[in-house]
Formats: structure tokens, C-alpha cells, sequence
């Protein structure tokens, strides 16, 4: 009897792997995630009502399949992306930091890296539901069909969360509450207008269109386009901007976020 009391002890003191304490903060960054409601729903309704609004102009350029939600909805898509990633999560983090929640779990075994991997699982399940309500209206609204490629429409919605999501971090980070709300939404209406999902790119100055090539909101949005239509190039250009914006970004916020 005392050897298993000795062993049930131990057991019970030993630390949680990586992956257990990874899971436990997701699900605790879950329930912090729907108390902030109205956040939330704000982060899913805007796209929907940009795709609505853009989709009843006349300027929007027709998609090869004879509708404008072809040529609108990844660039539609790829902002919800940055909205949920960047802005959402990068400002509801700042203030996690002002307020002292995260010096509190600064004291845990919970590394910065680990905190990093369970926020952006978190803000993945936030964009699951994004990508279906978003789909969803393009279905059953505009009659839309996805002919391209599932698989590589979702790496290319992966490494995008990845990249934004760790932006918002890495500025929430490192940066005030204050700074990070005005940079977020500065940066946020940057890559509404140089993203390519609404304005094309080739309607932009020829200086301001080649700098928009290689950021992360026009690689998006280029992987996106290139993915979801049927007989579209396979997407290596955008791809390897892509994923090069996600590995430095998630590097610089692993190294320079701070607990307060």
C-alpha cells in the first residue's frame, strides 16, 4: 500500500507533458474567447458583410466561372484571416498583458512558445467557423462551387493563421495595450488595400504593387485565388512568401514576448 501511495504522489507531481499543457491552455483560451462576445461576433460578421456588399457592386472584376464571388471570395477570406489572427487575438492579448493575466501564467510552467502554439489553435477553431459561415453564404447566396483544390486551399488558410496570428502576438508582445490597438487596425486597413482581394493589385501604383507582392496579406490572397479555381497554377510563389512571412514572424514572437 505505501509503494502505490508513493507512486500515486509522484505521478500526481509530476509535471504535464508539452502537448497536455498545450491542450489544457487551449481550452482555457476557448472559454476566455466566447466571453468576449461581442469580439467574437464581430470578427465573424464583418467578412460576411464585406462578401455581401462587394458582391452587389459593379466594379468587382467576373471570376472565371462567370460570377463575382469567384474573384471576391478569397480575398474576402484572407481578411477574415487577418481580422481573426492579427487583429482579434493581437489586441485581446495586449490587454491580457496590461491587466496582469499573463504575468499570472508567466509564474506556471507554461512557456511563452507553449501560450504561442495554444493561442493560434485557438484562433484556428475561430476560423474554422469564419471559412464555413463564409462559404456557407457563398453557397447557398451566389451559387458558388469550389473546383479547385481542397487540400491546398487549407494549407494556404494554415500557414495564413499562422502568419497573422503570430503578427498579433509578436505585437502584443512587445508592444502597450495602446500601441498595439493602433497598430493592429493601422496595419489591418494596409493589408485591406495592398492584400489584392478587393482592389487588384495591377490597379495600384507600379512602386506600391511590387511591395504588396511580397507581403503576407497579397501572398494570401494570390494562394487563395490561385487554389480555389479549377486549372489554376499550382500556387509556389505565393506559397513560399507565405510560409517564409510565417516562420520569421513566429521565431520573432516566440523570442520577444514578454509576460508583462
Amino acid at each position: 500500500m505505501f509503494t502505490h501511495e508513493v507512486q500515486s504522489t509522484t505521478q500526481h507531481n509530476n509535471p504535464a507533458s508539452a502537448g497536455q499543457q498545450i491542450w489544457q491552455q487551449t481550452k482555457f483560451e476557448l472559454l476566455l474567447t466566447t466571453r468576449r462576445g461581442e469580439n467574437v461576433l464581430v470578427t465573424l460578421i464583418i467578412p460576411v458583410l464585406l462578401l455581401i456588399f462587394f458582391a452587389s457592386l459593379g466594379v468587382i472584376p467576373v471570376g472565371p466561372n462567370g460570377s463575382k464571388v469567384d474573384a471576391l471570395l478569397p480575398g474576402i477570406l484572407a481578411i477574415a484571416i487577418i481580422a481573426a489572427g492579427m487583429v482579434n487575438l493581437g489586441i485581446a492579448t495586449a490587454y491580457e498583458r496590461y491587466y496582469g493575466v499573463l504575468k499570472r501564467l508567466g509564474s506556471s510552467p507554461l512557456s511563452r512558445s507553449k501560450l504561442i502554439v495554444a493561442k493560434i489553435l485557438t484562433i484556428l477553431v475561430l476560423e474554422i467557423i469564419q471559412v464555413l459561415l463564409l462559404i456557407g453564404v457563398a453557397i447557398l447566396f451566389y451559387g458558388w462551387k469550389l473546383t479547385g483544390s481542397f487540400p491546398l486551399m487549407l494549407l494556404c488558410l494554415i500557414l495564413g493563421t499562422i502568419a497573422f496570428a503570430a503578427l498579433g502576438l509578436a505585437m502584443a508582445g512587445a508592444l502597450r495595450a495602446e500601441m498595439t490597438l493602433a497598430g493592429a487596425n493601422a496595419l489591418f486597413l494596409v493589408f485591406i488595400l495592398l492584400g489584392g482581394g478587393i482592389l487588384p493589385l495591377d490597379h495600384l501604383p507600379a512602386p506600391i504593387a511590387a511591395l504588396a507582392q511580397i507581403l503576407p496579406a497579397a501572398a494570401l490572397t494570390q494562394a487563395l485565388q490561385q487554389t480555389m479555381i479549377a486549372g489554376g497554377s499550382f500556387p509556389t510563389s505565393p506559397l513560399i512568401i507565405l510560409l517564409i512571412w510565417a516562420i520569421i514572424i513566429l521565431f520573432v514572437a516566440m523570442r520577444t514576448f514578454k509576460w508583462e
